[in-house]
């Protein structure tokens, strides 16, 4: 679910910047989000995060919302989605590298090996579309980006932030309050949108979106490591190529089939495959 909520998301986007500016559209998206999740909070009388968890949950807020979208949608100004598609393919290894170095996790031959194999697949997918002429002030934004979504994970990690209701309802809340100070900033249209599928696309960046995608992110975390989660970022642009077909009659590609299954692999040899261990001889004395 956490897969298919995401990568539709792609689509929303598309949909909602016809009518709406990029920092606006994000910000107000995150905001009635987390305040829709408050009120959920309020009426469940869900304890809010302290000490600690309140610190995980504000880095959580910092990194995987406000600086990760600010960075993305920077990037996304100059650099074409199949671009951003391959650099966001970073994210389980920049997700490993970040987790090892600050403690979080053991080195894993298999995981890294997974992250180098579904990265060249998603290469391949988006091959026939990439581009070589992107400023490379856009592709240091989109690598950012993808380096604030890793991070978000390994300090999730290191400092659990509890409820994953309260938990996003304040660190989508302040990354939104974020995006729309930079777009106040930018000097962005502060507009509702006018076309209906503009109008159903916010309604469902804001709830399965944000508000489903999140909270799922957040339990899978509390299961699962960092490295492995983040091999989810290798998925979405698999569901988003098989909507945009469906929904924009966007062309699907004989690489698309041959790129997903390498995907597809990496992220089994990387996430989900557990070698067995060799099972003990017992010589009788």
């Amino acid at each position: 679910m956490f897969v298919l909520f995401a990568g539709a998301n792609a689509v929303g986007v598309k949909f909602a910047l016809v009518d709406l500016d990029p920092f606006w559209a994000a910000g107000t998206r995150f905001l009635l989000a987390g305040l829709l999740l408050f009120g959920y909070a309020m009426v469940t009388w869900r304890r809010l995060p302290r000490g600690e968890q309140l610190l995980g949950t504000t880095l959580f807020g910092l990194f995987g919302v406000g600086l990760a979208y600010f960075f993305l949608y920077w990037g996304l100004q100059e650099a074409p989605a199949s671009t951003t598609m391959v650099m966001l393919a970073t994210v389980p290894l920049l997700t490993l590298l970040l987790a090892v170095v600050q403690g979080v996790e053991r080195l894993r031959w298999l995981g890294l090996a997974g992250a180098v194999i579904a990265s060249a697949g998603i290469v391949v997918v988006a091959g026939d579309q990439l581009r070589l002429d992107v400023p490379i002030v856009s592709l240091g934004a989109l690598l950012a980006g993808a380096a604030c979504l890793a991070q978000s994970s390994v300090v999730a990690k290191r400092f659990p932030p509890g409820d994953p209701v309260p938990a996003n309802a304040i660190g989508m809340t302040g990354g939104g309050l974020l995006l729309l100070a930079v777009a106040a900033a930018t000097g962005e249209r502060f507009s509702l949108p006018v076309a209906a599928e503009a109008w159903w696309a916010m309604a469902y960046l804001i709830g399965p979106g944000s508000v489903a995608v999140f909270i799922l992110a957040l339990y899978i975390l509390a299961r699962w490591t960092a490295s492995a989660t983040s091999y989810a970022f290798l998925l979405f642009p698999l569901v988003a190529v098989v909507l945009g077909a469906l929904m924009l009659d966007e062309p699907v590609q004989p690489t698309f089939l041959i790129g997903g299954a390498i995907v597809l692999a990496g992220v089994y040899i990387g996430a989900i495959h557990r070698p067995r261990r060799a099972a003990e001889v017992v010589v009788p004395a």
